[in-house]
């Protein structure tokens, strides 16, 4: 390789790794002027220690007038979102010091339901301009650098000074600060940040309450102004139409009286819900304003991770290709050169079993329906890492990258149909229409009975995650509708063409099998074999699993690219390699296990499913916990298939070509 051609490589590589950092934004630019009003939707509240999303107006939280849904995609509908309308208005450019939205009475229901949510430590989100509400903080490391987290606390525990008793307290105070970007010539200017402002300072020390640990990692000092997020509002009387509050003064920038003491929640008390929000001009332009949500935590470890994943699978495949190329090169040559049968019989095994290497396999119909599901699993993940890719699956498109992986999973049927027809039909298969019915609905099937069980047990918590019944109609819709048809249309296409021919003739009565070494026993060599695909891959793994499970966006499509090469890449190596010993042991039944060799990764996936649900969540509720391992045996289930179909087809490619190399009298 020139030298030219190697800088166009690296240059390729560092595109792909860097492509995190761009993306097409999935809404066009807004201009606003001074002045313009600016709506804040209301998404969600959500929490990682319990994976139940509920509608923000579960709580009794202040409500418009009337609650207008914003249109709503098939991807945000399956994760939960429901984005409505509140009552925080602002305008452009024009800092409110402090706006009184409304004031509360909690009953008793509404103060538990309060109290569980602060419990299981529930964040609010909150969108501006299509930019989710952040909360600024420092670094755990110490560093001078800021990491955002996603929404806010509803609220916080903590108790009075010298008294013992854990109270509950709610952050009904929001200081809110919108940046924006302004053009110098027509004045005009673009959100490119919106946070929630989280104060923390000496007006602790004089109102004597303490906040436990736990809270104090999701504030940060900003100014030297000391606010807190909870304030007990005082009012000498309360006018519906125009509010006034002694707690807060409008004409001033020091808004919160140091005798301030936090709202509790509890039934019967008050709760007067209040907010300022503040204008911040930023040298951050519009197309790069997701930036600030995409930085990651240990972008150093995760650079180094994928690395040095990268070279040792490199290094590993570069000395597994090399061997097998000089073995077998070797072991042809001296086939062809030989005059006699006896002779190739003592030289070695894998010739022996040419008379039955191709024999169809027991349960070919079922080997045939995984296999066209592999397919259509494959496709639809290469276009949609391909779109990631080019940016148009940004996390601006709310919920586009489950849409596009539904659909592009409903579109990719002919596929499956095609594949598992051609194999089918290779095995003398006659029963076609029964082979394109089972590819049609047994994976679905599977996948939708376990969806539809964990829906009911997220309806029965009466979370805002539950599919409705209409999106589930239409999902079957798309299944029946679309899905089924395509599979049938790629199964006759796939069933006219001519059979696969083998490169060498089948014996009617098959082989007997030599009594085979311990190592090379079945239940041995597929546990092996899933090793070194879940080794290339349990990296990113991690990085993935917190995004979905620690509400973080992943936007690492580069590497994410860069790994899925890889785990092709050794999925089909291990499986040649010890497909080759399989037939060098004289054992010729090599169809299932190359499928299941290459498959086993996924037990390795979900058991490090296991132990990341152990080690980094903090789930307690049953529900929560089924939720998880429910959807992680689906995610495990799809692996399986992925990975055993790439398997299996690099040894159905590689055993091809070394018996139609030699030469069989």
């Amino acid at each position: 390789m020139g030298t030219k051609s190697k800088t166009l490589f690296f240059a390729f590589l560092l595109l792909l790794s860097t492509a995190h950092s761009f993306y097409l934004p999935g809404v066009a630019p807004r201009d606003f002027q001074r002045g313009d009003p600016l709506s804040v939707k209301v998404n969600k509240l959500s929490s990682t220690k319990t994976q139940l999303p509920y509608d923000f107006y579960y709580l009794k939280y202040c409500k418009p007038s009337k609650i207008v849904n914003n249109a709503e995609n098939l991807g945000e509908v399956l994760r939960g979102d429901r984005i409505e309308n509140s009552v925080y208005t602002f305008e452009m450019r024009e800092d409110q010091p402090c706006k009184i939205v409304c004031r509360k009475k909690l009953d008793a229901d509404s103060a538990k339901n309060f109290k569980e949510k602060i419990d299981d430590e529930y964040r609010v989100n909150m969108i501006l301009d299509n930019l989710p509400v952040a909360v600024r903080r420092q670094r755990r490391d110490g560093s001078q650098s800021t990491t955002y987290e996603h929404g806010f606390r509803v609220g916080f525990k903590g108790n009075y000074a010298g008294s013992k008793e854990e109270k509950y307290f709610i952050n009904n105070h929001l200081s809110f600060r919108v940046m924006f970007h302004r053009d110098t010539e027509t004045d005009a200017a673009r959100i490119v940040g919106f946070e929630r402002l989280a104060f923390l300072g000496s007006g602790l020390s004089s109102i004597g309450y303490r906040l436990s640990s736990d809270q104090l990692t999701y504030v940060i000092i900003v100014h030297c102004v000391a606010l807190v997020n909870s304030i007990n509002h005082e009012y000498k009387e309360w006018d519906e139409k125009n509010p006034q509050v002694t707690t807060c003064n409008k004409d001033t920038k020091n808004l919160i009286q140091g005798s301030t003491v936090p709202q509790e929640v509890d039934a019967g008390k008050e709760v007067v819900f209040t907010y300022d929000v503040t204008f911040k001009e930023s040298d951050i332009k519009w197309a790069s304003r997701w930036d600030t949500y995409l930085l990651m935590n240990d972008d150093q470890i995760h650079w180094f991770s994928i690395i040095n994943s990268l070279m040792i699978v490199l290094f590993l495949s570069g000395m597994v290709a090399m061997i097998m190329m000089r073995t077998l090169y070797k072991d042809i040559a001296n086939y062809n050169q030989l005059e006699t049968q006896d002779e190739a019989q003592e030289e070695t095994g894998w010739k022996l079993v040419h008379g039955d290497v191709f024999r169809a396999p027991i349960n070919y119909g079922l080997l045939c329906v995984y296999v066209g599901t592999g397919v259509q699993i494959f496709a639809m993940s290469l276009v949609t890492m391909i779109f990631a890719l080019l940016g148009f699956l940004s996390p601006s498109n709310r919920g586009g990258l489950m849409t596009a992986m539904v659909l592009l999973w409903v579109f990719m049927g002919i596929f499956a149909g095609y594949s598992s027809s051609r194999l089918y039909k290779m095995f003398k298969g006659t029963e076609w229409k029964r082979i394109t019915l089972k590819t049609a609905f047994m994976f679905p099937g599977i996948l939708f009975a376990i969806f539809f069980v964990l829906n009911a047990l997220i309806w029965g918590e009466q979370s805002s995650g539950a599919v409705p019944f209409g999106t589930m109609f239409a999902l079957v819709c798309l299944w029946f509708g679309i899905s089924v048809p395509l599979v049938f249309v790629g199964s006759y296409l796939g069933f006219k063409k001519p059979a696969i021919e083998d490169p060498v003739k089948t014996n009617k009565i098959p082989r007997q099998i030599l009594e085979q070494a311990w190592y090379m026993k079945p239940i041995f060599s597929i546990l092996i074999g899933g090793i070194l695909p879940f080794g290339a891959v349990f990296i990113e793994l991690f990085f993935i699993l917190t995004s979905i499970w620690l509400n973080q966006f992943y936007y690492i499509f580069g590497f994410l690219f860069i790994v899925f090469v890889i785990l092709i890449i050794t999925c089909a190596e291990i499986t040649i390699v010890l497909c080759y010993f399989q037939l060098c042991s004289e054992d010729y039944h090599w169809w299932w296990r190359s499928y299941l060799t290459a498959g086993s990764s996924a037990l390795y996936l979900f058991l490090y499913s296991i132990f990341y649900f152990f080690t980094k969540l903090e789930i307690t509720k049953l529900v929560s916990g089924i939720l998880y391992f429910g959807y992680m045996v689906i995610v495990s289930y799809a692996f399986f298939v992925l990975t055993g179909t790439i398997g299996f087809y690099a040894c159905f490619w590689f055993v091809r070509k070394i018996y139609s190399s030699v030469k069989i009298d």
